[in-house]
């Protein structure tokens, strides 16, 4: 029910952010009891401001009240990707190859729920991770959460 939400959300407002001029990357929609948590995640080639996220946010919240899509009281949270950067569409897996992430499967692959490596691209319906000396075929479909590991070490090494 929670990912049909979330579904139902990304078409009304995807368009909206996106004729902003902002980059839609993607929304988690958590429901809670006697709440739920609505978070949208938006980029742009400079960056994202907090002034970027109080505009976005109060456009959404509009569109959101019309639609009436959320059931119920909600909090509404617009935010950069930051460096740990979400992963939710296909061309999220093939923009970010060669780059580490951490995955969290909604059931076990192989007796596991997590992995964690390097984002070596899709294969048909697959995201594949080099995890040691292993690549680790995941079904997409079956990913819960998936998020880019920030590399910090080349940044120290530049002073």
């Amino acid at each position: 029910m929670a990912k049909q939400t979330a579904d139902r959300i990304a078409a009304a407002l995807e368009p909206v952010v996106t004729g902003m001029g902002y980059e839609w990357v993607g929304v988690e929609y958590i429901p809670q009891r006697g709440s739920a948590l609505l978070r949208i995640y938006i980029d742009a080639p400079a960056g994202v401001t907090v002034d970027d996220c109080a505009l976005v946010s109060h456009q959404v919240s509009g569109v959101l009240d019309v639609e009436d899509i959320v059931k119920g009281r909600y909090y509404l949270e617009v935010s950069s990707p930051g460096a740990d950067r979400p992963l939710f569409t296909r061309e999220h897996y093939q923009r970010f190859c060669g780059q580490k992430v951490q995955l969290r499967m909604a059931f076990p692959l192989e007796g596991r729920r997590k992995f964690s490596g390097v984002l070596q691209g899709l294969e048909n319906d697959n995201v594949l991770v080099l995890e040691e000396d292993r690549v680790f075929a995941v079904p997409l479909a079956q990913i819960e959460k998936a998020r880019l590991v920030p590399d910090f070490s080349a940044d120290f090494a530049r002073k």
